[in-house]
This record gives structure tokens, sequence and C-alpha cells, in this order.
């Protein structure tokens, strides 16, 4: 991605590493339940967060490290500086040897023997799926609407890759609804698509809940990594040259505070299991991910960089709960013969509002705050407000 020449194919690239990413990143969701029994899957998942963290801090800060030991940190037009490249071909590099590595070094346990442990009802019975076309209709006129809607509205062209998701689901509903009237052993023997269909059809409560919780946490996310930058070099360095020395000295400083961020997740990770086991996994997530929500407000309010390190701490609580306390939550819901399955499911709810952040925030600031991104982390701040509200409708086994 570093090497791009031209914009389009920049963001391409950076579509296909952050979906490659959560690719190679869900199967450890499940990995974890399936290793762990029920009571120590929280502390599983919040080590997970730890390993993140620790991982995250060395990798934010490595344009700012590589800086300080004199490789250099100015671009021509059209171009970015060595250490921003750099960084990228040692995360690439990283990220296989650590995938490659848990993938041969790790045992599995086979699915009798997961059966036997696990205490959450099973779903042997298919699920019926005639008469799913009512829903099609329903996503497919959804998807018809916003579509409208771009267009009378004049939106940005990116919006319509939320609105032909829309209708390419509805539609997929349609059709295996009419494959199902032509093939009506399609009910009984399905194949990949019928089950994935199946298991969406009768998504657990739980996880229906979990995913405005997710929504609103990963839309907040998306425009804190979308905007810190260009909200801290305009805000707190007084410039909005993405070319200027200034702006570069902005966006390593930014890499501190990720780093910052990231360090605060891996303490936060030790700190976080405490709080489950005196107020619980609802009553946890939804504090931290108000302490996020406090820091990413904050940065209407700092004009000193320097005291931007005080909301990352509270952003880090909220980013060491949002990779661990919702898969805990899930976990807890799910019998394990689907829990991989319900992972890669879940897995949409983490992808769609990134979407809907990089399709809907720009077009958003443009109409309604003059362009300023400050105004996006500060979206950010009240999404995570009301994820955790959202938090306490979601209903779980253990509490």
């Amino acid at each position: 991605m570093p090497n791009a020449g031209a914009l389009w194919m920049a963001a391409i690239l950076l579509w296909l590493m952050d979906a490659t990413f959560n690719v190679a990143m869900e199967p450890f969701r499940a990995f974890v339940a399936d290793q762990l029994p029920v009571r120590q899957r929280p502390l599983g998942y919040l080590l997970q967060s730890f390993f993140i963290g620790v991982g995250a801090v060395v990798a934010s800060m490595l344009p700012w490290i590589l800086a300080h030991l004199g490789v250099s940190n100015v671009a021509p037009p059209g171009d970015i500086p060595d250490t921003v490249k750099y960084a990228f071909y040692a995360g690439g590099a990283v990220m296989l040897g650590a995938v490659l590595w848990t993938v041969l070094r790790t045992r599995e346990y086979p699915p009798e023997q997961l059966h036997a442990f696990d205490p959450a009802p099973g779903t042997d019975a298919l699920p019926d799926l005639r008469g799913i076309w009512r829903n099609g209709a329903a996503w497919l006129l959804g998807g018809v609407a916003l579509a409208w809607l771009i267009a009378y509205f004049r939106l940005r062209q990116e919006v319509y890759l939320l609105a032909g998701g829309l209708v390419a689901y509805g539609l997929l509903l349609i059709g295996y609804e009419l494959a199902l009237k032509l093939r009506p052993a399609l009910q009984r023997q399905r194949g990949l698509l019928g089950h994935v269909l199946g298991d969406l059809h009768v998504m657990p409560t739980a996880m229906r809940q979990l995913a405005w919780v997710q929504l609103f946490s990963w839309f907040a996310l998306f425009a804190m990594w979308i905007y810190t930058t260009a909200t801290v070099a305009e805000v707190q360095y007084g410039t909005a040259d993405a070319h200027s020395a200034l702006y570069n000295e902005a966006a390593n400083w930014v890499g501190v505070l990720f780093g910052t961020y990231n360090g605060c997740a891996a303490l936060a990770a030790l700190v976080i299991p405490l709080m489950v086991r005196r107020w619980g996994l609802r009553a946890s997530h939804l504090v931290n991910l108000w302490l996020g929500g406090a820091g990413l407000l904050g940065f209407l309010f700092i004009r000193d960089p320097g005291w931007l390190l005080l909301p990352m701490v509270g952003i880090g609580f909220a980013w060491a709960s949002i990779l661990s306390l919702p898969y805990a939550m899930l976990s807890d819901n799910l019998p394990a013969a689907k829990m991989g399955v319900y992972m890669g499911i879940f897995n949409f709810f983490i992808v769609i509002p990134q979407l809907v952040a990089a399709s809907v925030l720009g077009e958003l600031l443009k109409r309604c705050f003059h362009g300023q991104p400050v105004w996006a982390l500060a979206t950010g701040g009240v999404s995570l407000f009301v994820a955790g509200l959202c938090t306490l409708r979601v209903q779980i086994r253990s509490e």
C-alpha cells in the first residue's frame, strides 16, 4: 500500500488490507472460545487484548522511532515518508509470521470433545428458510430507498456501496427462496450458502443485540482512525497542509497517541477482569465505552498536544473492552458446533460500521461541520455513549 501510485489504488489496497486483517483475526476469536471453558473466556479474550495492545504500541510508534534513528520523515508531493513505508513493511512481515506460528504450533480439540464440554444448547435442526423472500424484499426496498436518497441529496458516490450491499443481500434472499421452490430438496441438503443463510435467519437474540453495540463501537473507532491525524494537525498544530513538516510532526505525534492508547489497552486488559468480577460483563463494557467516548470528546477542548495523552487512557480502556467483552458475551450464548460460523458472521458487524463510517463521515463533515475533522471525533464519542447504552439490552446466560 505505501507504494501505490494512485489514490484509487491506495483506496482499493486499504479496503483489501482491512478485509484480510479481519479475515485473519476472526478465527482466533472462535479459537479462544474453543480452548477455554465459559468462566475463563473473559480472561482469555482480555489476554488477547493485552498482546494486541503490546504489539500495537510498537507498531504505532515505529514511524516516530525510525525518524529518531535517522530515517527520512519528509516526502515530496505525491509520496509518503520512508518512515511510514518501512513501518508498513515491518507490519506485513510480523503479521504473516505470527499467523503462521499460531496455525502451525497450536493444537485444536476435535468437534466431539468440544461438544461434550459445551453447556450451550445445540442447534442440530436445520432452520426453515421458506418465506425468507419477505426479508429479502425488505432489504431490497431499503437499498433502493437509500440509493434514491443518495441521488436526491447528491451525496458522495461512496455511499452507493451501502445501498448496493442492501440490494445484493435482498436479491440473495429472494433468489434462494426461488431455488427452494424449484428444488425442495435444498431445504434438507444445503450447501455453504444455505447453511450461512439459515444461521443468519435464526441468529441468537444476544447476537442481534450485540450487533448494535458493535455497530456504534466500530463506527467510532473508524472515525478516530481516519480523522485523528487531520484533527491534531488542524486543531493542535494549526496546519492543514499535508506536505508540510509541521503536518508530518503532527502525524508522528498521532502515532505516539495511538501507541499510548494501545499501551493503556494492554494495561486495561489487566484491570478489566477485576471490573467484570465485581460488576459483570455488561456494566463493565458500558463503563469502558463511556470512558472512550469521553476521550474522543476531549479532542474538542484540548489545545496542547501533550495533554492529548490524557484522553488516550479512556480510549485505551474502550479499545481493550471492545476487543474482548463482546466476544465473551457472545461465546456464552453459542453452541460449540456453531462457534466458528457465528464468530465469522459476527465479523459482519465490524466491517459494516466501517463501511458506514468511510461512506458517510466525509459527507457529514462537509454538509454539517464545514469540513472540520474534529467533529468526526466528536461524533465518534457520541457513538460510543450510544454503544454503551445498547450494551444494557444484551441478554447473556451468565448474568
